[in-house]
């Protein structure tokens, strides 16, 4: 079975690597890049990546091999993208990806009905609502782009929910958990009918779920432990962070595209207000829990150990620092400071596959390595159990 997913692992990492490449050449920079990461960087990076990478894991973890067929359709969508090809084949393709996505969901749904479960299956939803109205339109619109978003977060918020039920939290933090996962559904439904304050909307619901997981998130309690523990929760709770100011952004943008609020609400020039809520989201946030959440997932979908090591921090910390050059070049308007962002989030990218691939060869040596005669444990007496006593 591991055999089967390293394909589907390597074309993820490989539309990645596009898809960076082609962000980068967007901004700028002289590197060499197939035109079609260019410029369909954001669906690349959507769909052909995390496309890829979420359905990969809810197939290994949902045991159909049916359910295969969503990575292997985004990651198929994601490289006609890059080839060029007709864009109506792409948008199907990744369309159809989702609709797999979906229906794996649901059959976890069946088999467990828990506000978590269906909170996933929620994202999955809204990432075949986003691909539908892609292929619809024939252009990533504004509620295309929000269906994208929540994907995300929806997908992401189920995973800690499921993770926190061991978390004390008061009777009312479930209830309001699953108020605001239907709230936010309901604004994306409003965003596909063209309703316009529904930008708005979604971004103070992702803004009310940052808070939830603020508060009541497990990494609150984890990060006073140590070790790899203490960094998932570093990560995790930074994650949470961005996704409060990228939805803060997100609504200033959107309210600024009001008629009433655009005299008086001031607009950084061109779209660099766009640029820094998306990558204040999809950078800050959403990479932020593929760091925190690499070394208990590529064990169990690649089937590789991993042994921690301190170094992980490093690519974290250029990942935080890259999106706050980003963002601050995009609110200041300073094109440079907005080019070195995106280069160091590319380091970041490299730094943090370094450190996999190396802590991959810590855990390998470790394993190979003999254990020392003076720590090796003696062998435990048997205890013979007493015999029932039958004169009873």
């Amino acid at each position: 079975m591991v055999s089967r997913r390293a394909p589907l692992l390597l074309a993820a990492f490989s539309l990645l690597a596009l898809a960076t490449i082609g962000g980068l050449l967007r901004l700028g920079w002289p590197v060499a890049a197939p035109v079609g990461a260019a410029m369909h960087h954001g669906a690349l990076m959507v769909g052909g990546f995390f496309g890829t990478l979420i359905s990969l894991e809810r197939a290994v973890a949902v045991r159909l091999r049916w359910a295969f067929g969503a990575p292997l359709l985004a990651a198929a969508g994601g490289a006609w993208l890059v080839a060029g090809g007709p864009l109506a084949a792409a948008q199907a393709l990744a369309a159809a990806g989702a609709a797999v996505l979906v229906a794996a969901s649901l059959v976890v749904c069946a088999r467990l009905s828990a506000p978590f479960t269906w909170t996933i299956a929620a994202g999955a939803l809204a990432w075949l609502a986003g691909n539908l109205a892609w292929a619809a339109s024939g252009a990533a619109t504004d509620a295309v782009v929000l269906c994208w978003l929540g994907f995300f977060v929806l997908t992401i918020a189920g995973e800690r929910l499921e993770l926190s039920r061991v978390s004390p939290k008061p009777r009312v933090a479930q209830p309001l958990f699953v108020a605001l996962v239907a709230a936010q559904g309901a604004t994306l439904a409003a965003a596909l009918l063209g309703h316009a304050w529904a930008g708005v909307a979604f971004a103070l619901t992702c803004l009310l779920l940052a808070g939830w997981l603020l508060q009541w998130d497990l990494a609150r309690r984890t990060v006073r432990a140590n070790g790899l523990t203490r960094y998932m929760a570093v990560a995790l709770l930074g994650g949470h962070g961005w996704l409060a100011a990228g939805a803060l952004l997100l609504a200033w943008l959107q309210a600024a595209s009001w008629p009433v609020a655009s005299a008086w609400l001031p607009v950084p020039a061109g779209a660099a207000l766009r640029d820094a809520a998306l990558h204040a989201l999809l950078l800050g946030f959403v990479f932020s829990m593929v760091y925190a959440h690499a070394f208990a997932i590529l064990p169990a979908v690649a089937g590789v150990r991993l042994a921690w090591r301190p170094w992980a921090y490093l690519p974290l910390a250029l990942l935080h620092l890259s999106v706050l050059a980003r963002v601050a070049g995009d609110l200041l308007v300073q094109a440079p400071l907005r080019q070195w962002g995106a280069l160091l989030s590319a380091i970041s990218l490299v730094a943090f596959v370094a450190t996999i691939v190396g802590c991959a060869i810590a855990a390998r040596g470790s394993a190979s390595r003999p254990t020392p005669r003076s720590r090796r444990q003696p062998p435990r007496a048997r205890i013979p159990e007493p015999a029932p006593d039958r004169g009873r």
